[in-house]
């Protein structure tokens, strides 16, 4: 059991990563580095939030998707021109997840406003599982372990918030009279639920680790 086991095939990741170098190139060519990148990148996900607190459900899918992009460019450019750096890979993985927790947040502000506190507590519970799944893979790695598996993985809860906020925008929002919040909150669901189970997976694998070594 090794490897990233996510939903989406590796042939299909690697033409994407494929497809991403000529255009982080140029950005390169406008001046912009791979931590420029990463920080324009989380800008984004700023932005996202703000407009998922507003209410304003496609603007904010358009905006996740468009920030979301900046995690494939940044890493493609670093890689195309040899800046690779402990600190570029420290930096895109803290503001990715903070990028990610922030549009959570969005979301819980706009059910709040809107009196759903079963929508804000999916969202926080989405939020909070998905920061475990970060949490197990780095604490793995902390202590000498791989902790790259499971099926949910940052860019596929990106997809399926993503397809939550545009179910939310195109259903009528989630406010009375809306049917987006069952669009909204059955996104966030399967985000926690993945989340779960990634994190199971996680545990698990870095316990058969463990017992390999006869450290558990």
């Amino acid at each position: 059991m090794g490897g990233d086991r996510s939903f989406v095939p590796p042939a299909a990741r690697a033409r994407l990563r494929g497809a991403a170098v000529p255009v982080a190139l140029s950005f390169g060519r406008l001046g912009l580095s791979p931590n420029a990148l990463t920080v324009v990148g989380f800008g984004i996900a700023v932005l996202a939030a703000v407009a998922a607190g507003l209410q304003a459900w496609l603007l904010a899918a358009g905006l996740v998707i468009f920030g979301g992009a900046f995690d494939l460019l940044d890493g493609a450019l670093a890689r195309a021109t040899g800046r690779v750096s402990r600190f570029g890979a420290f930096l895109d993985s803290t503001l990715d997840r903070l990028g990610e927790g922030v549009v959570y947040v969005g979301v819980v502000a706009a059910a709040s406003a809107v009196g759903d506190p079963r929508l804000a507590v999916l969202a926080a519970g989405a939020m909070v599982l998905a920061f475990q799944v970060s949490y197990t893979r780095a604490r793995a790695e902390g202590v000498g372990y791989r902790g790259d598996v499971g099926i949910a993985p940052r860019a596929e809860r990106v997809v399926i918030l993503t397809l939550g906020l545009l179910g939310a925008g195109l259903d009528g929002g989630v406010g009375p009279g809306g049917g987006g919040a069952r669009w909204l909150g059955l996104a966030l669901a399967v985000i926690a639920l993945l989340a779960a189970v990634t994190v199971i997976q996680r545990i698990w694998y870095v316990r058969s680790q463990a017992h390999l070594t006869q450290e558990e």
